[in-house]
């Protein structure tokens, strides 16, 4: 393997949030991988930290370039320099478009399950969240398109906080899907805001619509974010862009952004993206076969050795959902079980909402770590079982 994705790394006692956990568990939650990035990424980074000066850094024409030759390569997509603006972060980006679109005590629509940290954005700041809670049919998520236009007519209603692909169920939303949301959003007057961060972590063959891209609708009513902390493993760099093609609702980011100053990159934010999107493409690539190994692996795993529990099949993330719906009805109390027994950590699914009797696993890890947090799961399962079923 050209690529060390088997070797694992000792993130123990580094200050990582995921790794910050007791000596026997495995951390298997918040979405960030336990590989080391794309060399080149390292490269450029190592080779800006020698010159050992580090003041004020702006967005170079580089960044821009990078940016826009990605999306046009990799996902058919034509973005002007104009369009593009720097921020912080996608969460930053969100909060900030959210505190500048809407209006205090408005309703921002979410497609649940879904990222948690889309609700704090919106609480946080005086915001309604309003729930379009997708469907589930056992095989697949899909749009509750009556309930999405219903709450779409609400005249407090003024952002639709769009996913995609979507975190965490996995699924990547086909153009029709999003001209359908696109064409909504314009008849009732609803800006959409999306979040593209996991678009580059699809399986290998397949690939995202940017919603931007769909119709002149979508493109015109839209603001997305995108990122490459996820695919390239660079969430501490800090480092995000925010694509909005009209140019009444660009102004108006832009502005949003600056006042929050969330518009100015540190060294490496700004260096980054442009070795990532430049000379990443291998890397990534290689990385998205082994992701796909590690989910298969996953999967057949649950289907031969784990009753009563199934795995969502996905096309996008290196997240897997799991569905644990047939043993219990309390996902919150079977995912401290689990964590107490046999010190694997995932993330329960009551908090992306709509996700009651799910549990969501991070997959991006050696393999070995997989086994092991297939085994745990396993053990752990079999053990929860047993206790529920204990007399009392």
């Amino acid at each position: 393997m050209k690529f060390l994705f088997d070797e694992k790394i000792d993130r123990r006692n580094t200050g990582s949030m995921k790794w910050d956990v007791n000596e026997n568990e495995l951390p298997m939650w918040v979405a960030d991988m336990d590989f080391q990035t794309a060399p080149e990424i390292t490269a450029s980074m190592m080779e800006r930290a020698g010159q050992g000066v580090f003041g004020y850094t702006i967005v170079t024409d580089g960044w821009y370039e990078a940016y826009k030759n990605w999306w046009k390569n990799r996902h058919q997509f034509e973005i002007r320099r104009e369009w593009l603006a720097f921020c912080t972060g996608v969460v930053p980006a969100i909060s900030s478009i959210v505190r500048k679109i809407t209006t205090v005590g408005e309703n921002v629509i979410v497609m649940t399950p879904v990222y948690n940290i889309f609700f704090h954005s919106i609480v946080n700041n005086g915001r309604n969240v309003l729930e379009n809670r997708l469907k589930y049919d056992g095989d697949a998520y899909q749009i509750d398109f009556t309930d999405l236009e219903e709450k779409l007519q609400d005249t407090q209603t003024t952002l639709l906080l769009l996913c995609n692909p979507h975190n965490p169920v996995g699924k990547i939303w086909d153009r029709e899907t999003l001209q359908r949301i696109g064409d909504l959003c314009v008849k009732y007057h609803v800006t959409v805001l999306s979040d593209e961060i996991h678009c580059d972590i699809t399986e290998p063959g397949y690939d995202y619509t940017p919603f931007a891209s769909v119709s002149e609708n979508c493109r015109n009513n839209s603001i997305t974010c995108v990122s490459p902390t996820k695919a390239f493993n660079l969430a501490g760099i800090q480092t995000a862009a925010v694509i909005v093609p009209n140019d009444n609702l660009r102004h108006k980011v832009v502005r949003g952004l600056n006042t929050d100053e969330v518009a100015e990159p540190n060294v490496f934010a700004a260096i980054a993206p442009i070795a990532a999107f430049g000379r990443g493409g291998e890397w990534l690539d290689a990385l998205r076969e082994y992701l796909w190994e590690n989910r298969r692996y996953a999967e057949e795993y649950i289907k031969n050795e784990i009753k009563g529990v199934s795995a969502v099949p996905a096309r996008a993330t290196y997240l897997l959902w799991i569905d644990c719906r047939s043993i219990t009805g309390d996902s919150w109390e079977l995912c401290r079980f689990i964590r107490s027994h046999s010190g694997l950590y995932l993330s329960d699914g009551n908090d992306y909402r709509n996700g009651s009797g799910f549990l969501r696993m991070n997959l991006a890890c050696p393999r070995q770590q997989v086994e092991d947090g297939m085994k745990r799961l396993r053990d752990s399962v079999k053990a929860y079982e047993s206790w529920v079923c204990e007399p009392s």
